[in-house]
Protein backbone atom coordinates (compact mmCIF):
# COMPACT_ATOMS: atom_id res chain seq x y z
CA UNK A 1 0.00 0.00 0.00
CA UNK A 2 0.86 3.68 -0.81
CA UNK A 3 1.63 5.42 2.24
CA UNK A 4 1.23 9.10 1.60
CA UNK A 5 2.45 12.00 3.74
CA UNK A 6 0.62 13.25 6.63
CA UNK A 7 2.80 16.10 7.86
CA UNK A 8 1.32 19.67 7.42
CA UNK A 9 4.86 20.61 5.58
CA UNK A 10 4.34 18.18 2.88
CA UNK A 11 0.60 18.91 2.36
CA UNK A 12 1.52 22.92 2.06
CA UNK A 13 4.16 21.94 -0.59
CA UNK A 14 1.32 19.92 -2.93
CA UNK A 15 -1.08 22.97 -2.23
CA UNK A 16 1.38 25.11 -3.43
CA UNK A 17 1.60 23.33 -6.87
CA UNK A 18 -2.19 23.43 -7.05
CA UNK A 19 -2.56 26.99 -6.40
CA UNK A 20 0.02 27.51 -9.11
CA UNK A 21 -2.05 26.11 -12.00
CA UNK A 22 -4.32 29.70 -12.69
CA UNK A 23 -6.45 27.86 -15.27
CA UNK A 24 -9.63 25.32 -14.67
CA UNK A 25 -8.06 21.57 -14.54
CA UNK A 26 -9.88 19.15 -16.80
CA UNK A 27 -11.62 17.62 -13.57
CA UNK A 28 -13.33 20.89 -12.62
CA UNK A 29 -15.01 20.63 -16.21
CA UNK A 30 -16.00 17.13 -16.34
CA UNK A 31 -17.20 16.86 -12.36
CA UNK A 32 -20.32 18.38 -13.29
CA UNK A 33 -23.68 16.37 -12.44
CA UNK A 34 -26.21 15.79 -15.01
CA UNK A 35 -29.51 17.34 -14.94
CA UNK A 36 -31.38 14.61 -17.01
CA UNK A 37 -29.80 11.75 -14.49
CA UNK A 38 -31.83 10.50 -11.84
CA UNK A 39 -30.43 11.76 -8.06
CA UNK A 40 -30.60 8.11 -6.68
CA UNK A 41 -26.60 6.38 -6.36
CA UNK A 42 -26.02 3.91 -3.88
CA UNK A 43 -23.31 1.32 -2.36
CA UNK A 44 -22.44 -0.90 -0.04
CA UNK A 45 -18.84 -1.57 0.99
CA UNK A 46 -17.40 -3.87 3.51
CA UNK A 47 -15.16 -1.47 6.09
CA UNK A 48 -12.67 -3.73 6.50
CA UNK A 49 -11.51 -5.67 3.11
CA UNK A 50 -12.73 -2.52 0.78
CA UNK A 51 -15.04 -5.23 -1.16
CA UNK A 52 -18.30 -3.46 -2.85
CA UNK A 53 -21.26 -5.36 -2.03
CA UNK A 54 -24.05 -3.46 -4.07
CA UNK A 55 -23.48 -0.53 -6.68
CA UNK A 56 -26.21 1.79 -7.75
CA UNK A 57 -24.40 4.73 -10.61
CA UNK A 58 -21.98 4.57 -7.60
CA UNK A 59 -19.29 6.68 -9.56
CA UNK A 60 -22.04 9.39 -10.93
CA UNK A 61 -21.34 12.83 -9.94
CA UNK A 62 -23.30 14.17 -7.09
CA UNK A 63 -23.40 17.15 -4.77
CA UNK A 64 -22.53 16.07 -1.41
CA UNK A 65 -24.31 18.18 0.79
CA UNK A 66 -23.01 18.28 4.16
CA UNK A 67 -21.64 14.79 4.13
CA UNK A 68 -18.70 17.01 2.88
CA UNK A 69 -18.06 17.70 6.86
CA UNK A 70 -16.68 13.87 6.61
CA UNK A 71 -13.40 15.08 4.88
CA UNK A 72 -13.37 18.40 7.19
CA UNK A 73 -13.23 16.20 10.15
CA UNK A 74 -10.72 14.03 8.73
CA UNK A 75 -8.56 16.66 8.17
CA UNK A 76 -9.42 17.71 11.54
CA UNK A 77 -8.48 14.39 13.10
CA UNK A 78 -5.22 14.60 11.22
CA UNK A 79 -4.48 17.69 13.24
CA UNK A 80 -5.10 16.24 16.75
CA UNK A 81 -3.22 13.48 16.11
CA UNK A 82 -0.30 15.04 14.72
CA UNK A 83 -0.60 17.44 18.08
CA UNK A 84 -0.65 20.55 16.11
CA UNK A 85 -4.03 21.06 17.13
CA UNK A 86 -5.21 19.96 20.50
CA UNK A 87 -9.09 19.52 21.91
CA UNK A 88 -8.63 22.40 24.58
CA UNK A 89 -7.67 25.03 21.81
CA UNK A 90 -9.74 27.87 21.64
CA UNK A 91 -10.14 29.06 18.25
CA UNK A 92 -11.91 32.52 17.16
CA UNK A 93 -15.64 33.00 14.97
CA UNK A 94 -14.37 35.51 11.95
CA UNK A 95 -16.78 37.19 10.83
CA UNK A 96 -16.65 35.00 7.33
CA UNK A 97 -17.57 31.49 9.62
CA UNK A 98 -20.67 33.64 11.97
CA UNK A 99 -22.08 34.84 8.15
CA UNK A 100 -22.55 31.03 7.45
CA UNK A 101 -26.32 29.70 6.53
CA UNK A 102 -28.05 27.40 9.03
CA UNK A 103 -27.76 24.86 10.04
CA UNK A 104 -25.52 27.15 12.47
CA UNK A 105 -24.29 27.39 16.03
CA UNK A 106 -24.76 30.74 15.67
CA UNK A 107 -22.07 32.50 17.40
CA UNK A 108 -21.01 35.93 16.95
CA UNK A 109 -17.94 37.21 15.09
CA UNK A 110 -15.22 37.49 17.89
CA UNK A 111 -16.80 34.83 19.67
CA UNK A 112 -14.43 31.95 20.81
CA UNK A 113 -15.48 28.14 20.88
CA UNK A 114 -13.15 25.38 21.75
CA UNK A 115 -12.05 22.93 19.00
CA UNK A 116 -13.78 19.74 20.66
CA UNK A 117 -16.81 21.58 20.97
CA UNK A 118 -16.49 23.02 17.16
CA UNK A 119 -15.84 19.66 15.79
CA UNK A 120 -19.25 17.89 18.02
CA UNK A 121 -21.35 20.83 16.39
CA UNK A 122 -20.34 19.82 13.37
CA UNK A 123 -20.61 16.14 14.06
CA UNK A 124 -23.97 16.61 15.57
CA UNK A 125 -25.88 19.92 14.31
CA UNK A 126 -24.17 19.96 11.08
CA UNK A 127 -22.96 23.54 12.04
CA UNK A 128 -21.72 25.20 8.83
CA UNK A 129 -20.25 27.94 10.93
CA UNK A 130 -17.88 25.60 12.96
CA UNK A 131 -17.06 23.79 9.69
CA UNK A 132 -15.34 27.18 8.41
CA UNK A 133 -14.12 28.19 12.05
CA UNK A 134 -12.25 25.00 11.83
CA UNK A 135 -10.88 25.41 8.64
CA UNK A 136 -9.73 28.65 8.90
CA UNK A 137 -7.96 27.58 11.64
CA UNK A 138 -6.02 24.75 9.65
CA UNK A 139 -5.71 26.00 6.47
CA UNK A 140 -5.83 29.86 7.09
CA UNK A 141 -8.26 30.59 4.59
CA UNK A 142 -11.49 28.28 3.25
CA UNK A 143 -10.51 28.41 0.25
CA UNK A 144 -6.93 26.84 0.99
CA UNK A 145 -8.56 24.58 3.70
CA UNK A 146 -11.15 23.06 0.57
CA UNK A 147 -8.01 22.79 -1.59
CA UNK A 148 -6.23 20.77 1.22
CA UNK A 149 -9.50 18.96 1.07
CA UNK A 150 -9.45 17.75 -2.47
CA UNK A 151 -6.20 16.68 -2.14
CA UNK A 152 -6.67 14.54 0.45
CA UNK A 153 -9.65 13.19 -1.37
CA UNK A 154 -7.19 12.40 -4.09
CA UNK A 155 -4.70 10.83 -1.90
CA UNK A 156 -7.11 8.85 -0.56
CA UNK A 157 -8.46 7.69 -4.04
CA UNK A 158 -11.44 9.40 -4.40
CA UNK A 159 -11.07 10.25 -7.95
CA UNK A 160 -14.73 12.19 -8.58
CA UNK A 161 -14.28 14.43 -5.85
CA UNK A 162 -13.59 18.35 -5.72
CA UNK A 163 -14.20 20.92 -2.79
CA UNK A 164 -14.64 23.94 -2.67
CA UNK A 165 -16.21 25.01 0.60
CA UNK A 166 -15.34 23.29 4.29
CA UNK A 167 -19.89 22.91 5.02
CA UNK A 168 -21.14 21.14 2.06
CA UNK A 169 -23.37 24.48 1.39
CA UNK A 170 -24.52 24.27 -2.44
CA UNK A 171 -21.78 24.78 -5.49
CA UNK A 172 -22.04 23.77 -8.35
CA UNK A 173 -18.06 22.67 -8.29
CA UNK A 174 -18.24 21.15 -5.00
CA UNK A 175 -19.16 17.18 -6.18
CA UNK A 176 -18.57 13.80 -5.20
CA UNK A 177 -20.06 10.54 -5.93
CA UNK A 178 -21.42 7.46 -3.62
CA UNK A 179 -18.10 5.46 -3.72
CA UNK A 180 -15.86 8.50 -2.93
CA UNK A 181 -18.13 8.81 0.46
CA UNK A 182 -17.93 5.27 1.08
CA UNK A 183 -14.07 5.24 0.56
CA UNK A 184 -14.01 8.78 2.63
CA UNK A 185 -16.24 6.97 5.47
CA UNK A 186 -13.98 3.90 5.47
CA UNK A 187 -10.68 6.23 5.69
CA UNK A 188 -11.89 7.91 8.81
CA UNK A 189 -12.90 4.50 10.56
CA UNK A 190 -9.61 2.64 9.42
CA UNK A 191 -7.00 5.87 9.89
CA UNK A 192 -8.54 7.29 12.85
CA UNK A 193 -10.82 5.27 15.26
CA UNK A 194 -9.58 7.06 18.26
CA UNK A 195 -11.75 9.91 16.86
CA UNK A 196 -14.57 8.00 15.46
CA UNK A 197 -16.62 8.61 18.33
CA UNK A 198 -17.28 12.36 17.31
CA UNK A 199 -19.85 10.81 14.72
CA UNK A 200 -21.68 8.28 17.38
CA UNK A 201 -22.78 10.85 19.37
CA UNK A 202 -26.42 11.02 19.57
CA UNK A 203 -26.82 14.48 21.39
CA UNK A 204 -24.64 17.26 22.01
CA UNK A 205 -24.95 20.24 24.38
CA UNK A 206 -23.73 23.74 24.71
CA UNK A 207 -24.27 26.94 26.48
CA UNK A 208 -27.35 24.61 28.26
CA UNK A 209 -28.80 23.89 24.66
CA UNK A 210 -28.85 20.22 23.95
CA UNK A 211 -28.91 19.28 20.08
CA UNK A 212 -29.45 16.02 18.59
CA UNK A 213 -28.21 14.06 15.84
CA UNK A 214 -29.28 14.28 12.53
CA UNK A 215 -28.67 10.43 11.53
CA UNK A 216 -31.87 8.56 12.56
CA UNK A 217 -30.18 5.31 11.89
CA UNK A 218 -28.37 6.58 15.30
CA UNK A 219 -30.12 4.58 18.50
CA UNK A 220 -32.59 3.37 15.92
CA UNK A 221 -31.20 0.51 14.14
CA UNK A 222 -28.90 -1.76 16.61
CA UNK A 223 -25.06 -2.00 15.24
CA UNK A 224 -25.57 1.55 13.48
CA UNK A 225 -22.48 4.08 15.44
CA UNK A 226 -22.15 6.64 12.37
CA UNK A 227 -21.35 8.72 10.40
CA UNK A 228 -23.03 12.01 8.37
CA UNK A 229 -26.40 12.59 6.81
CA UNK A 230 -26.93 15.81 4.10
CA UNK A 231 -29.32 17.61 2.36
CA UNK A 232 -29.82 20.55 -0.59
CA UNK A 233 -32.69 20.87 -2.94
CA UNK A 234 -30.03 19.99 -5.41
CA UNK A 235 -28.86 16.71 -3.51
CA UNK A 236 -31.61 14.66 -2.58
CA UNK A 237 -31.23 13.29 0.89
CA UNK A 238 -27.89 11.65 1.27
CA UNK A 239 -26.28 9.51 4.43
CA UNK A 240 -23.27 7.82 4.80
CA UNK A 241 -24.10 4.98 7.44
CA UNK A 242 -21.64 2.72 9.16
CA UNK A 243 -22.66 -0.25 11.34
CA UNK A 244 -20.71 -3.23 13.16
CA UNK A 245 -22.41 -6.83 13.31
CA UNK A 246 -21.21 -10.38 14.20
CA UNK A 247 -17.69 -9.12 13.81
CA UNK A 248 -18.40 -7.26 10.07
CA UNK A 249 -18.41 -3.70 9.50
CA UNK A 250 -20.23 -2.47 6.64
CA UNK A 251 -20.58 1.03 5.13
CA UNK A 252 -24.01 1.92 3.29
CA UNK A 253 -23.87 5.37 1.24
CA UNK A 254 -27.15 6.67 -0.64
CA UNK A 255 -27.14 9.99 -2.06
CA UNK A 256 -30.04 11.58 -4.12
CA UNK A 257 -33.02 10.23 -1.57
CA UNK A 258 -36.67 11.23 -2.15
CA UNK A 259 -37.31 12.00 1.29
CA UNK A 260 -35.80 11.66 4.69
CA UNK A 261 -37.19 8.78 5.91
CA UNK A 262 -37.37 6.66 2.63
CA UNK A 263 -33.80 7.39 2.59
CA UNK A 264 -33.04 5.86 5.90
CA UNK A 265 -35.21 3.48 5.10
CA UNK A 266 -33.11 2.25 1.87
CA UNK A 267 -30.03 2.41 3.68
CA UNK A 268 -31.17 0.63 6.89
CA UNK A 269 -32.26 -2.12 4.06
CA UNK A 270 -29.05 -1.98 2.37
CA UNK A 271 -27.18 -2.38 5.50
CA UNK A 272 -29.59 -5.71 6.54
CA UNK A 273 -29.00 -7.51 3.42
CA UNK A 274 -25.50 -6.66 2.90
CA UNK A 275 -25.09 -8.35 6.76
CA UNK A 276 -27.35 -11.38 5.75
CA UNK A 277 -24.61 -11.50 2.52
CA UNK A 278 -21.74 -11.73 5.61
CA UNK A 279 -23.24 -14.51 7.63
CA UNK A 280 -24.18 -16.60 4.42
CA UNK A 281 -20.87 -16.17 3.35
CA UNK A 282 -19.45 -17.25 7.03
CA UNK A 283 -21.40 -20.40 7.02
CA UNK A 284 -19.97 -21.01 4.05
CA UNK A 285 -22.39 -20.51 1.35
CA UNK A 286 -20.87 -19.14 -2.00
CA UNK A 287 -22.61 -16.17 -2.74
CA UNK A 288 -22.03 -14.12 -6.01
CA UNK A 289 -22.76 -10.59 -4.57
CA UNK A 290 -25.31 -8.92 -7.41
CA UNK A 291 -28.21 -5.95 -7.44
CA UNK A 292 -30.92 -8.57 -7.39
CA UNK A 293 -30.10 -9.32 -4.06
CA UNK A 294 -31.24 -5.76 -3.02
CA UNK A 295 -34.75 -4.19 -3.20
CA UNK A 296 -35.41 -2.19 -6.27
CA UNK A 297 -33.89 1.09 -6.80
CA UNK A 298 -36.68 3.68 -4.68
CA UNK A 299 -38.56 5.59 -7.15
CA UNK A 300 -36.98 9.01 -6.69
CA UNK A 301 -40.47 11.51 -7.11
CA UNK A 302 -40.49 14.79 -5.30
CA UNK A 303 -43.84 16.48 -3.88
CA UNK A 304 -45.02 18.31 -6.87
CA UNK A 305 -48.09 20.30 -5.04
CA UNK A 306 -47.69 22.27 -1.75
CA UNK A 307 -48.82 19.71 0.46
CA UNK A 308 -46.30 17.09 2.01
CA UNK A 309 -46.51 14.34 4.15
CA UNK A 310 -44.97 14.54 7.90
CA UNK A 311 -42.30 11.94 6.08
CA UNK A 312 -40.69 14.66 4.12
CA UNK A 313 -37.96 17.59 5.51
CA UNK A 314 -34.36 16.53 7.02
CA UNK A 315 -33.35 17.28 10.73
CA UNK A 316 -30.03 18.44 8.60
CA UNK A 317 -30.74 21.61 8.17
CA UNK A 318 -28.48 22.29 5.15
CA UNK A 319 -31.74 22.11 3.75
CA UNK A 320 -32.50 25.47 4.58
CA UNK A 321 -29.82 26.57 2.01
CA UNK A 322 -32.25 25.67 -1.27
CA UNK A 323 -30.68 25.73 -4.68
CA UNK A 324 -30.51 23.74 -8.19
CA UNK A 325 -27.18 25.06 -8.01
CA UNK A 326 -26.74 22.96 -11.41
CA UNK A 327 -25.36 24.13 -14.42
CA UNK A 328 -26.94 22.52 -17.10
CA UNK A 329 -30.39 23.42 -15.91
CA UNK A 330 -32.31 25.02 -18.51
CA UNK A 331 -32.41 28.99 -18.54
CA UNK A 332 -34.88 30.07 -15.77
CA UNK A 333 -38.28 31.99 -16.95
CA UNK A 334 -39.09 36.04 -17.17
CA UNK A 335 -39.17 36.09 -13.32
CA UNK A 336 -36.52 34.22 -12.40
CA UNK A 337 -34.45 36.20 -15.04
CA UNK A 338 -35.32 39.57 -13.48
CA UNK A 339 -34.56 38.59 -9.85
CA UNK A 340 -31.12 36.93 -10.93
CA UNK A 341 -30.50 40.57 -12.89
CA UNK A 342 -31.32 42.62 -9.91
CA UNK A 343 -29.00 40.17 -7.92
CA UNK A 344 -26.25 41.00 -10.20
CA UNK A 345 -26.55 44.50 -10.31
CA UNK A 346 -26.02 44.71 -6.71
CA UNK A 347 -30.01 44.94 -5.26
CA UNK A 348 -30.43 44.85 -2.06
CA UNK A 349 -31.94 41.61 -0.34
CA UNK A 350 -33.38 42.14 2.70
CA UNK A 351 -36.62 40.92 1.38
CA UNK A 352 -38.26 37.95 2.69
CA UNK A 353 -41.47 36.11 1.47
CA UNK A 354 -43.74 34.05 4.06
CA UNK A 355 -45.53 30.98 2.54
CA UNK A 356 -47.32 29.53 5.39
CA UNK A 357 -48.19 29.22 9.44
CA UNK A 358 -48.25 26.19 11.06
CA UNK A 359 -48.88 24.12 14.70
CA UNK A 360 -45.22 22.38 14.04
CA UNK A 361 -41.55 22.76 12.81
CA UNK A 362 -41.77 20.25 11.00
CA UNK A 363 -44.56 21.01 8.82
CA UNK A 364 -43.18 24.43 8.39
CA UNK A 365 -40.34 22.70 7.08
CA UNK A 366 -42.46 20.21 5.05
CA UNK A 367 -43.82 23.82 3.62
CA UNK A 368 -40.28 25.29 2.38
CA UNK A 369 -39.49 22.16 1.03
CA UNK A 370 -42.83 21.73 -1.00
CA UNK A 371 -42.60 24.98 -2.10
CA UNK A 372 -39.12 25.35 -2.91
CA UNK A 373 -39.25 22.10 -5.31
CA UNK A 374 -42.78 23.49 -6.95
CA UNK A 375 -41.12 27.21 -7.18
CA UNK A 376 -37.69 25.82 -7.53
CA UNK A 377 -36.36 28.99 -10.27
CA UNK A 378 -38.54 31.36 -8.32
CA UNK A 379 -36.20 30.70 -4.77
CA UNK A 380 -33.07 29.95 -6.13
CA UNK A 381 -31.00 32.46 -4.50
CA UNK A 382 -33.17 33.02 -1.14
CA UNK A 383 -32.62 30.84 2.27
CA UNK A 384 -35.49 29.01 3.85
CA UNK A 385 -35.96 28.86 7.32
CA UNK A 386 -38.64 28.21 10.44
CA UNK A 387 -39.53 31.18 12.46
CA UNK A 388 -41.57 31.22 15.55
CA UNK A 389 -41.84 28.79 18.92
CA UNK A 390 -44.66 27.10 20.42
CA UNK A 391 -47.84 26.41 18.37
CA UNK A 392 -47.36 29.25 16.03
CA UNK A 393 -44.33 27.92 13.33
CA UNK A 394 -43.45 30.29 10.03
CA UNK A 395 -42.03 28.56 7.21
CA UNK A 396 -39.94 31.46 5.19
CA UNK A 397 -37.39 32.44 2.49
CA UNK A 398 -34.88 35.29 2.91
CA UNK A 399 -32.34 36.82 1.24
CA UNK A 400 -34.54 37.87 -1.52
CA UNK A 401 -34.95 42.03 -3.42
CA UNK A 402 -38.07 43.49 -3.44
CA UNK A 403 -38.94 42.76 -6.75
CA UNK A 404 -37.85 39.25 -6.55
CA UNK A 405 -40.06 38.82 -3.14
CA UNK A 406 -42.82 40.24 -4.82
CA UNK A 407 -42.71 38.31 -7.96
CA UNK A 408 -42.48 35.35 -5.93
CA UNK A 409 -45.11 36.34 -3.37
CA UNK A 410 -47.72 36.52 -6.94
CA UNK A 411 -46.45 33.78 -8.95
CA UNK A 412 -47.37 31.19 -5.10
CA UNK A 413 -50.23 33.06 -4.70
CA UNK A 414 -51.48 32.51 -8.25
CA UNK A 415 -51.18 28.76 -7.40
CA UNK A 416 -53.64 29.03 -4.39
CA UNK A 417 -50.73 29.44 -2.03
CA UNK A 418 -50.75 32.13 1.16
CA UNK A 419 -48.10 34.07 0.57
CA UNK A 420 -46.86 37.29 2.83
CA UNK A 421 -43.80 39.63 1.23
CA UNK A 422 -41.72 42.23 3.24
CA UNK A 423 -38.67 43.87 4.08
CA UNK A 424 -36.63 47.26 3.86
CA UNK A 425 -34.94 48.89 0.95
Amino acid sequence: MIEFPRSFACIATALALVFSVAAPTATAQTLQVPSWEPKYTAIVMDARSGEVLYAQRADSPRYPASITKIMTMYLAFEELSSGRLHPSDMVVVSPHAAAQAPSKLGLRAGDSISVDDAMHAIAVKSANDMAVVLAERIGGTESRFAALMTLKAQQLGMQNTQFVNANGLPNSRQVSTARDIAILSRAVIRDFPQYYGFFSQEQFTFRGQTMNNHNGLLGHMPGVDGLKTGFTNAAGFNLSASAMRDGHRLIAVVLGGSTRLARNANVESLLLTGFDIEQRRDRGEKILVTQNLFQTTPEVSYASNGHVGADQGDDDPIDIVLTRANSRAAPPPAPAMAAAKAIAAGETRHWWVQVGEFRSRDAARSQIEAIARRFSRLFDNAEGSVDGAGRAYRAVFTGLSEPAAREACSTVRSHGVPCIAGGRA
